[in-house]
C-alpha cells in the first residue's frame, strides 16, 4: 500500500522528523482551507459546528487510544493536561511527584507552582542501567508519592516504558500515573485499558498528524470526582448547546472529562483539520505506522556505521517507540553529522545531544540509505 500521495511531495528533502512535526495529509490541509473560508464568510459556518466538530474530533481519539469518548477532554497540547493534574489534585504539604532524569522539561515545569508554595516537591529517579524502566520508578516509590509523571515513549532515547507493572505499583502505594503519549499516540497503537494509567496526556502535532496546537487529556473515571476540575469553558456546561437560550443561572458543569476542555472547545481551524487528520490516522491505523517504521528502523540500524556512531536507543524493537535515536562517536561529532543531514536535506532533530530519526509512511528504504551514506562520511 502505497500512501505517499496521501501526503504533500518533499521534492529533494528526506524528512524524518515526525517526532518534531507531523506533516498534515493532503486531506488535512484541505479541510483547514475549508475552515479558513468559513471565517471569510461566517455566515457560512455551520450551525452544528461549533459543538459537532469537537464531539467528532472526541470520539475519533477515543477510539484510537480505546477509551469513552466521555473520558476524553480537547486541549491545546499534551501541557494541558499537566496542568490538569497539578491544579486539581488535593495536595498536602511534603507529597512527592516522581519524574524521571532527562525527562521533556513539562514533567518538571507542570510542578513549578507547587513547589513554590511547599504543597509538593519533585524527586528526580536516576537509571540504574543505560535506560530508565518501570524497576527504576518502582524502586523510587514511598507513601509521600502522589505522582509519577512519565512519557510512554521517551522523547529523548524512544524508550517505551513499561506501564503495567508500574501503574500496578503506584496503585498500591497510593499514587497515580500521569503518562505522556505524544512521541507515540497516532505511530503505535495504544490502548488505555492496557496502561493502566490514571491520566494520559498527548500532543496532537506529532504522530497524530493535527495542527500546532491540539491535543488531548483523558481522565480515568475514578478520578472524575476526586479531580478538581479548571475553570470550565462554558461549552462544556450542561445545555450550552442550546446557543439560541443559554443557561445563565445555576451553571453546571456535565458530567465526564469534558469539564477539562481548554478553551477555545470549537477552534474549527484547528479541529477542522485534526478531524480530517485523525480520520486519516484512524483509516491507514497505528499499526501500519508501527510495522512500517519498524522495518525502516531495523535497516537503519543493521547499516548504521559503528565507526562512527552509536545507537542511542534500545536494539530491541519491542522496548523503543516508533522512532530511534543515534549519536556520532563524539558529542562534536553528533552535531557535525546533524549539521552534515541538514546540509544534504535529510531532516532530523537535534535534541539532548542525540539524532532522533522519525519515518512514516511516505518514507523508504531508499531514504534510509540516504540517510546511511551521510552518516558514513
Amino acid at each position: 500500500m502505497d500512501l505517499r500521495k496521501e501526503f504533500a511531495e518533499f521534492g529533494d528533502v528526506t524528512y524524518l522528523d515526525v517526532c518534531a512535526q507531523g506533516p498534515l495529509p493532503l486531506v488535512s490541509a484541505r479541510a483547514a482551507h475549508a475552515a479558513v473560508d468559513w471565517k471569510k464568510l461566517p455566515h457560512q459556518i455551520p450551525e452544528g459546528m461549533y459543538f459537532d466538530l469537537p464531539e467528532r474530533v472526541r470520539t475519533r481519539l477515543a477510539q484510537l487510544i480505546g477509551a469513552d469518548t466521555d473520558e476524553i477532554a480537547l486541549a491545546t497540547g499534551a501541557s494541558a493536561g499537566f496542568a490538569a493534574v497539578a491544579q486539581g489534585m488535593d495536595w498536602r504539604s511534603g507529597d512527592e511527584i516522581l519524574v524521571g532524569q532527562g525527562e521533556f522539561p513539562v514533567h518538571f515545569s507542570a510542578w513549578l507552582g507547587l513547589v513554590a508554595t511547599g504543597d509538593a516537591q519533585v524527586r528526580v529517579v536516576s537509571p540504574r542501567g543505560r535506560f530508565i524502566d518501570a524497576d527504576d520508578y518502582i524502586a523510587a516509590l514511598r507513601p509521600r508519592v502522589r505522582v509519577v509523571s512519565a512519557s510512554l515513549v521517551r522523547f529523548d532515547n524512544a524508550v517505551h516504558l513499561d506501564t503495567v507493572r508500574l501503574a500496578q505499583a503506584c496503585h498500591a502505594n497510593g499514587a497515580a500515573l500521569l503518562l505522556d503519549v505524544s512521541q507515540c499516540a497516532g505511530g503505535m497503537p495504544i490502548n488505555v485499558g492496557q496502561l493502566n494509567a490514571d491520566f494520559i496526556t498527548g500532543a496532537g502535532y506529532k504522530w497524530l498528524l493535527s495542527p500546532y496546537g491540539t491535543g488531548f487529556f483523558w481522565v480515568r473515571r475514578e478520578w472524575w470526582d476526586r479531580l478538581r476540575p479548571s475553570p470550565v469553558y462554558w461549552m462544556a456546561l450542561e445545555g450550552a448547546r442550546n446557543v439560541h437560550d443559554l443557561p445563565i443561572e445555576n451553571p453546571r458543569a456535565v458530567a465526564g472529562a469534558r469539564r477539562w476542555d481548554m478553551p477555545e472547545t470549537a477552534s474549527f481551524s484547528n479541529l477542522a483539520a485534526m478531524d480530517a487528520s485523525l480520520e486519516f490516522v484512524q483509516r491507514i491505523t497505528p499499526a501500519t505506522v508501527e510495522e512500517h517504521n519498524s522495518a525502516l528502523i531495523q535497516e537503519l540500524i543493521d547499516g548504521l556505521p559503528r565507526d562512527r556512531c552509536v545507537l542511542s536507543s534500545p536494539a530491541e524493537a519491542e522496548l523503543r517507540g516508533p522512532f530511534v535515536c543515534v549519536t556520532g562517536r563524539t558529542p562534536a561529532r553528533t552535531k557535525d553529522l546533524y549539521e552534515r543531514l541538514r546540509a544534504g536535506k535529510v531532516i532530523v532533530s537535534y535534541r539532548q545531544g542525540v539524532l532522533r530519526i522519525a519515518p512514516h509512511l511516505y518514507n523508504t528504504s531508499t531514504d534510509i540509505r540516504r540517510l546511511i551514506t551521510i552518516l558514513s562520511v
